[in-house]
């Protein structure tokens, strides 16, 4: 046996006496920085091209799930699990940017003499593959069994599922190649944060690839795919002398030496197959091969090797509380915290609090380099981690409370299921009492939400007012929903949903000429916007003024001429003032740009009928029934086209393909 001293080889990778360094860290560390070189490289490519591979980041698989798109994120997911089921975790260890950053943290962190020591824990353990299994299965699961259920024992509680149910795909579709490769990502300011806590806060805190083994929701799948490995480190007994340096290598916490002594490999599914172990043992006793895998491992040689945790039972249900707490308060707040930063916050969170109880309670208490407690008297960095604790534990709590309001408020807010028709043209009379009831409820709650957030419960109160004014406008009261509308707009000048909504609202009032200087004023900060463009134009046509009218059409697309749908609104307006040879090289112009859409084919065919061109606008508006299959509104229009021309039979043909079309949209569908 070495003479290094316990607490020194079970310390992940310190410079011990004796212990050689790792040929594999380097040739790792080597790899990994090759990875973030090809992210890099492949950020610059989609700047300069415009158009590149989807992001190979194993969450937008997500969507190959829910929507059936396949994209490279997905595509990569799929190798990385069989990887793991042949060869183990080599993907995390060797080919995870993550690793890369906890890594690098790590060894900074090591050059300034703080030595990063795991946070063992039982129940954060289950972290990642409980967010996995919500990632990847849950939307499945609620979509094929949970809906179906609630829709025959209880349709109401349907509200409590979110907005959107996902639907099953149709079909499965090419996403792999993307024109907007960084729409799923957070923006700088979210990222820089994120990278710091799921780096150095998380190893600080918790301890060398903290975030993997307690944050990871790939590692979840990835823990259990590597039970039934056949890729193992396995160790050859007459060779090993049990000195230990296997563990004090390893950097994936795993007491390396304890389980190749009595199982005769490496059984842990945390390993990520660094290969440490392997390059420090002095007699080169352990080696990777194909073994039987770890789930057959078998009774331990003498006894199994008994992991040691940091929490008792009561202070494990503590941590897992505090985390949960963590989570809930800090996810999605301003809309902006993805899933994995509050995760990352939410065990940085527990572990604080873990210690800070710590503090109180023991009698000497440590972390890292700093001496928190000594013989029963805390010293001032232990008094400083209290304060931060108790700092920060009224803002969680607040955000804590503010969102569960908020999401009560969103309940009430779904189950007014009224119309938006029924609401903008002004038949409040229409709104059944049970909706009434429900936006009265909403309200009350989105209220209370923003009397009580202050600090990160204010970053939940995100978005309510716009939902305010909704719940207010289903009531009748148009004067407080045009005030609040008319006040978002405001604040939010570069946001065009937001001037359509307030301006919609004055125009309900009758105050058309507000309206209309709302719209003018985002187009002078914002030519670009096309909708609104459309929007004023349109209410110039009501009013009348049709010189205006054609002035904003005409302007807009000369400025934002690849505004197909401005340029399609123009045409449609030319056509309906008789000027169909006016607008053909507009409306031809939109079927260039987009040759796969059936409506610009549509608009079109129309404005060749009704020049006079009927045979190229037969022609025209077949393709549309051809590009567009299910929609019965085109074949209606050629069955029109044809009788016109008296072709009654085939009028009747396409007649009677609109029917079918109808028929099978009304059909029910399956969710």
């Amino acid at each position: 046996m070495s003479n290094i001293p316990l607490p020194q080889l079970l310390a992940p990778n310190p410079p011990g006496p004796g212990i050689k360094r790792s040929r594999n860290a380097v040739r790792r560390a080597v790899t990994l920085v090759a990875l973030n070189a090809l992210i890099i490289a492949h950020i610059i490519q989609w700047k300069i091209s415009g158009r590149t591979v989807s992001p190979v980041e194993p969450s937008e698989a997500m969507y190959t799930l829910e929507r059936g798109l396949v994209n490279a994120g997905f595509i990569f997911l799929v190798l990385a699990m069989f990887s793991v089921l042949v060869a183990g975790r080599f993907v995390c260890g060797w080919g995870c940017h993550i690793v890369a950053l906890q890594d690098w943290c790590g060894w900074i962190m090591k050059k300034l003499g703080v030595r990063p020591r795991q946070f063992r824990t039982r129940l954060l353990g289950w972290a990642p593959l409980l967010l996995a299994l919500y990632m990847f299965v849950w939307p499945t699961v609620e979509r094929e069994a949970v809906v179906p259920l609630m829709q025959s024992w209880w349709p109401a509680g349907l509200v409590y599922l979110g907005d959107a149910v996902p639907r099953r795909p149709d079909q499965l579709i090419n996403a792999t190649l993307t024109d907007d490769f960084w729409k799923t990502f957070a923006g700088i300011w979210v990222a820089i944060p994120f990278l710091l806590v799921i780096g150095f806060a998380s190893v600080y805190f918790l301890g060398a690839k903290g975030f993997c083994a307690y944050g990871c929701p790939y590692g979840g799948f990835f823990g259990v795919l590597d039970k039934l490995s056949v890729g193992r480190i396995v160790v050859d007994h007459d060779r090993c002398q049990g000195c230990g340096h296997c563990t004090a290598a390893c950097t994936s916490n795993v007491r390396v030496h304890e389980e190749i002594r009595e199982f005769g490999m490496v059984v842990s599914p945390g390993c990520m197959k660094d290969m440490d172990c392997v390059s420090v043992c002095p007699n080169e006793a352990l080696s990777f091969r194909f073994a039987k895998p770890s789930i057959l491992k078998g009774k331990p040689r003498d006894k199994a090797p008994r992991r040691v945790y940091d929490c008792s039972l009561a202070e494990e249900l503590f941590v897992a509380v505090v985390f949960a707490a963590v989570f809930y308060a800090t996810r999605g707040a301003y809309g902006m915290i993805p899933m994995l930063f509050a995760v990352g916050l939410a065990g940085c969170g527990a572990f604080l609090a873990w210690k800070a109880w710590r503090v109180l309670r023991d009698r000497d208490v440590r972390l890292h380099s700093f001496q928190l407690k000594r013989a029963g008297g805390i010293r001032p960095s232990g008094w400083a981690l209290i304060a931060v604790v108790l700092l920060a534990t009224p803002v969680v709590a607040d955000a804590f409370l503010v969102k569960a309001i908020r999401t009560a408020g969103d309940f009430d807010d779904r189950r007014v299921a009224v119309p938006g028709h029924i609401v903008f043209q002004g038949h409040f009379n229409m709104v059944q009492e049970e909706h009434r009831a429900a936006a009265r409820r909403g309200i009350e709650r989105y209220e209370l939400a923003k009397r009580l957030s202050f600090g990160l419960g204010a970053m939940h109160t995100a978005g309510v007012d716009g939902r305010l004014a909704w719940l207010r406008l289903t009531l009748g009261q148009v004067d407080a929903a045009s005030a609040i509308l008319t006040k978002i707009a405001q604040d939010h000048p570069d946001d065009e949903r937001r001037i359509l909504e307030a301006a919609l609202v004055l125009r309900m009032q009758e105050r058309y000429e507000e309206a209309m200087s709302l719209y003018r004023g985002a187009l002078t900060a914002h030519p670009e916007f096309g909708e609104v463009r459309r929007e004023l134009a349109g209410m110039l046509i009501v009013l009348g003024r049709d010189a205006e009218a054609e002035t904003v059409y005409r302007d807009g697309v000369e400025r934002t001429p690849d505004d197909t749908a401005l340029r399609s609104a123009l045409g449609l307006y030319l056509v309906s003032r008789g000027r169909s040879g006016e607008a053909i090289p507009q409306l031809r112009r939109v079927v260039e740009t987009q040759p796969e859409s059936a409506s610009a084919h549509n608009d079109l065919a129309v404005a060749l009928f009704e020049l006079g061109s009927t045979d190229r606008a037969v022609e025209t508006m077949e393709r549309a029934c051809e590009l567009d299959q299910r929609d019965p509104h085109y074949p209606g229009v050629l069955a029109q086209m044809l009788d016109r021309l008296g072709r009654a039979e085939d009028a009747r043909r396409w007649w009677d393909e609109a029917t079918r079309r109808e028929a099978a949209l009304a059909a029910p569908r399956q969710p």
